[in-house]
């Protein structure tokens, strides 16, 4: 009988930065019963989806909240730019095929986006994917929210904050990204021994770093709406829908 076809072994690693730049220690705050960084963790192993979930962070407070409460984190051991380095440190030594970097001011987190982006691994061409959704002509005109243009087989052209296309005839279809990030591990390596690419440094977009440099990113559409708590405003609006 022929052997069975190898599955890959799915991580979760949530970067936890304590000192937000608009929100410090936003990740500490209540909502409903627990913590912000709590909420992130549970949902994400109730989802069923993952061989292991980590919470990978600068704090020890945050440490302390994952580790009381009988869940795994893992304290970085340097300065880092951006969640991505954070969590290619972490995974360094984990002898794991796909990393899902999750963020950990997104507590509404659901299942069906994540089983989606996991599913693109099917592919063994795949290296590195995201997550997209139809935008709003408001979002479209909002720098703060991150378009995508993909070819005809769902790989990213470009990541902008600036409305892409451009609308000259007609309405244009608008794609927002939604920043859930899975790389196959040697990606995630790769990305962080690499430097900052200009276009990268431009719109200040750090997948642009892939695409500069020729690797491919493939996008999967969902109709997830991404709820982040970046402002105490957020908050409040969170702690109506708990």
């Amino acid at each position: 009988m022929p052997a069975s076809p190898k599955m890959n072994s799915v991580y979760a690693l949530i970067p936890a930065r304590f000192a937000a730049t608009r929100f410090p220690g936003k990740l500490m705050q209540q909502l409903g019963n627990k913590s912000v960084i709590r909420h992130v963790y549970d949902n994400a192993i109730a989802t069923g989806l993952f061989d292991d979930v980590f919470v990978v962070t600068d704090s020890k407070l945050i440490f302390q909240e994952i580790i009381s409460s009988g869940g795994k984190a893992i304290m970085s051991k340097e300065e880092h730019e951006s969640g991505s380095d954070r969590i290619a440190e972490a995974i360094a030594d984990m002898n794991i095929d796909i990393v899902i970097n999750i963020q950990g001011d997104e507590p509404f987190l659901k299942k069906e986006p994540l089983e989606k982006l996991i599913s693109l691994f099917d592919d063994p061409e795949v290296e590195v994917a995201s997550l997209m959704r139809n935008s709003t002509p408001e979002e479209a005109a909002d720098p703060n929210c991150v378009k995508v243009v993909v070819d005809k087989n769902q790989h990213a052209l470009y990541f902008s904050r600036s409305p892409i296309p451009f609308s000259r005839n007609g309405s244009p279809r608008y794609f927002l990204h939604v920043g859930v990030y899975a790389y196959k591990k040697e990606a995630l390596l790769w990305f962080t021994n690499s430097s900052p690419s200009s276009l990268e440094q431009a719109e200040k977009l750090e997948q642009l770093r892939f695409l500069e440099n020729g690797k491919k990113i493939k996008m999967a559409e969902t109709d997830y709406i991404n709820i982040a708590i970046d402002t105490p405003a957020d908050l409040e609006k969170a702690r109506q829908l708990i």
